[in-house]
């Protein structure tokens, strides 16, 4: 029986897909990858997200692309005739092997648009096992009438961007297995995964079967795999526990020198994110550092928006009990929309460039 694949409320045999005239809309670009894939085409040609530098096109590899996707598979039990739901642009490496793994596996595959909360889209009678969500995915449900939703589901991955504690807390009683991601384009998506549920949650990533990773000298993550060409130098700091497991501690390019002690933003944008939700605040922050005279580089703090001034004053009172005297932020800036990449990141470096232009 041929597997078939949904978009919207149109239901397609993977065996018989039709030719698209299309493929920049969400329809077109599925069917002809999806066409090509089941045609065995060896090569296929995707964008980087830009969210670590200018986004660039590179050439992907058939063999590589099947042996991540079934590393995946084997390390979450995907199983043949389960379905999953492509909710991510599959024009870029999420989406696209949220396909692969489908096609591979032998699973039926539900497509929609991406969107703040995707299963909005989604037929209540239709029985999903698998989705892969991006953070603001994941939050946006947990504050819909869909929440209860995600008891259906067997297993969801999260990556693209780190998960505030605040969320993670939030799926811990849910029956749903949920693993937050760690890869990116050149590593042909995730090569680690941190398990955030059940009886073993963890704070640590671990590779994959057949990843081998080591720090270089920079404290940043080297990643070999049998599929990749070369081993990957990233610019991810991490901590290991073990050969295989890592904690990931920030980028090496965000890191705040500040009167000679390393800051890394991540880590405090974690503890702030709690507060933000203890207070209610909706806006989008990012912690980055601005020239200073005295200390090289001040922790600011740099909010999307604006706060009233009683919002900025229990701010700045509760952030001198929660974070550590060197992680203070020294000062608050707003902007009053953040630079998205084309993957909707916050592109840190364009808007703090604003904020240093705004200072200047």
């Amino acid at each position: 029986m041929s597997l078939s694949l949904q978009i919207g409320t149109k239901i397609y045999q993977l065996s018989n897909l039709p030719e698209v005239s299309d493929i920049n809309l969400l329809e077109g670009k599925t069917i002809s990858f999806c066409r090509n894939w089941m045609a065995g085409q060896l090569s296929f040609e995707i964008q980087t997200s830009g969210s670590t530098g200018v986004p660039k096109r590179i050439f992907l590899d058939r063999k590589s692309m099947i042996a991540s996707a079934m590393a995946t598979a084997q390390a979450i039990e995907l199983q043949a005739s389960q379905t999953s739901l492509v909710c991510l642009d599959t024009g870029y490496i999420a989406g696209m092997m949220m396909l692969v793994r489908s096609m591979e596996v032998g699973m039926n595959m539900v497509v929609v648009e991406p969107s703040a909360n995707p299963f909005e889209f989604v037929n209540t009678k239709s029985s999903v096992d698998f989705a892969a969500l991006v953070p603001y995915q994941v939050k946006s449900i947990l504050d819909s009438p869909q929440a209860g939703w995600f008891n259906q589901l067997k297993t969801i991955l999260i990556g693209g961007a780190p998960l505030d504690l605040v969320t993670k807390k939030a799926l811990r009683n849910n029956s749903c297995t949920f693993y937050e991601t760690y890869g990116m384009t050149e590593t042909i998506s995730h090569i680690a995964l941190k398990k955030l549920n059940g009886s073993d949650p963890t704070d640590y990533f671990k590779a994959l079967p057949g990843i081998v990773v080591r720090q270089d000298e920079r404290g940043c993550l080297c990643i070999k795999a049998p599929y990749l060409v070369e081993e990957i130098v990233t610019n991810d700091v991490v901590e290991f526990r073990s050969p295989e497991e890592f904690l990931w501690l920030g980028r090496w390019d965000n890191v705040i020198n500040s009167g000679g002690v390393k800051v890394f933003p991540e880590r405090t944008e974690e503890k702030i994110s709690k507060l933000f939700s203890e207070l209610q605040i909706q806006n989008r922050f990012f912690i980055a550092g601005l020239p200073d005279s005295m200390l090289g580089q001040a922790v600011t703090l740099i909010v999307e928006g604006f706060l009233t001034p009683d919002q900025e004053s229990q701010i700045r009172e509760n952030l001198n009990k929660l974070l550590f005297k060197y992680e203070i932020p020294r000062s608050v800036k707003f902007v009053k929309v953040f630079t998205e990449t084309a993957t909707g990141k916050i592109n840190r470096s364009i808007s703090t460039s604003l904020i240093v232009n705004q200072t200047s």
